[in-house]
């Protein structure tokens, strides 16, 4: 017998909403505040949100306990597969000593902690956004920096606020794509509002990720960088966007930045350069000290995972890798939810109501399966390295990440409870009852759907019919709100305790969650404040801006 949700067990749906962020309010509450160990933080939000699914929105508690379980093994595979591979790769080029020889070729470019993070944070972090996203671009940037003498916790909250204006479009366009199929919109339009918004996210990131490292003076002395960077990337983000389709966007503006930075830097530099404060100082631009074979082969294993994670985009690729995993419906909880009125239109058939629970083990698909082939390829290039030891590199990066793999499945563990409960969908109808107002909260919808479950697309799955129905109740765009939807929440990213573990894991920062949750929260408010206000001129004022 299936379980139907209910949206206000209170008999009002503000007060409903309210006690349903209980779980939020503790995780943020450890994090901020107390500065508690992720996986503490994690274990206490999603035990009181099983308590609350049970005893207050009355979910069976094997239904409860069942979503628990299909959420932290969806952390587990493909999230978790995702950053061990990545870190793994870093790894190994550390005990290779290619990435010595990485940092010094980057060095040589620039030696300028501000200009490395717009190449590697914002730019090579949006190319790997693009071909495999998930978790991917921040384990392997924020690793990268660290590597190059960052600040840890630097590197770790810019890596993050840098993985904003992407994400919309990020592993070859799969938020907005979810996003036009579960409510049925045509998905270039709504590839040209994401298109029409995140442009002026893009133009100003490099600014923000400067000014975050250095303050605003430091900052002018890279203006030239910070314009072009975000110029280029605004312009090709706009126009692949509005003319091709949400499938390229990301991986295209990513290289047209790259080598307007590379051109640029051929014809200026920074008068000063600037490290961190507790760095030894500045000694200027260093000279290449190796042949450029040796550069190009120490490079190799970053090529070779780019490479990788874009072939695994193709849809070719993924048919002919698809036999390579398996399906089955979880046990206790397939179809076993019914989802209401007003998530789901009324009058719709009973068994398109019904909330499916499937496990997908893709592993051949999997983005961690292209890095791990990726990395498995590049050993046969490193020199002195062979394939004993990069399994026993792999065997000690997965010792070193225990706990970060226990957070980032009880975090998944906490967005699953709450979907199939219900009181995600309880917090998206009180936000739904602001009426005119509601193209306002469109992107804060898509901030905490992102904030929940660390996904994007996950946000746009979530909350994507529920933007249609209420913009058309409102009479305004439902392409603009379901757009906004996953433009507002790519600034939920940098805070979503997923993102924040894989940054963690990355950076040698496990157990600091709360510094980085503390560090990015304003940046977080701050930039969907800005979609917010946009996407309210656009619904009533700016109309020309739409498609």
């Amino acid at each position: 017998m299936d379980w139907k949700q209910i949206y206000d067990p209170l008999g009002n749906i503000w007060l409903s909403a309210f006690v349903a962020g209980i779980p939020l309010y503790i995780l943020f509450y450890l994090l901020a505040v107390k500065r508690a160990k992720g996986h503490v933080a994690a274990f206490c939000a999603v035990t009181t949100a099983l308590l609350l699914s049970i005893f207050v929105w009355k979910m069976p508690v094997t239904l409860a306990l069942n979503s628990f379980a299909f959420g932290a093994l969806f952390g587990i595979f493909p999230i978790v597969w995702i950053v061990i591979c990545g870190v793994w790769v870093y790894f190994m080029t550390v005990e290779s000593g290619e990435f010595e020889i990485i940092k010094n070729s980057l060095a040589s470019i620039t030696d300028d902690r501000r200009l490395q993070a717009l190449f590697i944070a914002f730019a090579f972090g949006a190319f790997i956004e693009g071909t495999a996203g998930f978790g991917t671009p921040v384990a392997i940037t924020a690793a990268m920096l660290v590597g190059l003498g960052f600040n840890p916790t630097y590197a770790a909250a810019i890596c993050l606020i840098a993985n904003t204006a992407p994400v919309a479009f990020g592993s070859i366009g799969i938020p907005l794509v979810t996003a036009a199929n579960v409510t049925g919109l045509d998905l270039m339009t709504l590839s040209k509002i994401a298109g029409r918004q995140l442009p002026l996210l893009s133009i100003i990131v490099p600014m923000w990720l400067s000014v975050t490292m250095c303050g605003f003076k430091r900052s002018f002395e890279i203006m030239p960088a910070i314009l072009v960077a975000g110029f280029a990337f605004a312009a090709a983000q706009f126009a692949f966007s509005n003319y091709h389709g949400p499938y390229l966007p990301d991986i295209m503006s990513a290289i047209v930045t790259i080598l307007a930075l590379l051109t640029l830097l051929k014809f200026w530099k920074p008068k000063v350069t600037w490290h961190f404060p507790d760095e030894p100082a500045p000694t200027g631009k260093a000279c290449c000290d190796y042949p450029a074979g040796q550069v190009l082969r120490a490079w190799g294993p970053y090529i070779v995972l780019a490479i990788m994670v874009l072939l695994w985009g193709l849809q070719d690729i993924k048919a002919l890798l698809a036999p390579f995993g398996f399906t089955f419906q979880w046990p206790g909880l397939h179809n076993l939810v019914t989802k209401m009125p007003p998530i789901v239109p009324e009058g719709i058939p009973a068994a398109k109501a019904l909330y499916p629970a499937v496990y997908n083990f893709n592993f051949g698909q999997a983005a961690g399966t292209a890095v791990l082939i990726g990395g498995l390829i590049s050993v046969s290039f490193m020199p002195n390295y062979g394939y004993g030891k990069a399994i026993a590199c792999l065997g000690s990066t997965i010792k070193k990440m225990v706990f970060p793999i226990i957070t980032i499945a009880m975090i998944l563990a906490i967005a699953y409870v709450y979907n199939y409960s219900g009181l995600s969908a309880t917090m998206g109808l009180a936000f739904a009852n602001t009426g005119a107002f509601f193209p306002f909260f469109a992107p804060i919808l898509g901030w905490l759907g992102v904030f929940l479950t660390g996904s994007d697309t996950s946000s746009n799955a979530l909350f994507g019919n529920l933007q249609k129905t209420t913009a058309q109740q409102i009479g305004v765009s439902p392409e603009l709100c379901v757009a906004a939807n996953s433009t507002g929440g790519v600034t939920g990213k940098m805070i979503s305790p997923q993102s924040i573990s894989v940054a963690t894991a990355a950076t040698g920062l496990v157990g600091h969650e709360g510094d980085i949750f503390r560090f990015n929260l304003f940046h977080s408010l701050a930039m969907v404040l800005v979609l917010c206000l946009l996407t309210i001129a656009q619904a009533y004022v700016l109309k020309w801006m739409l498609p």
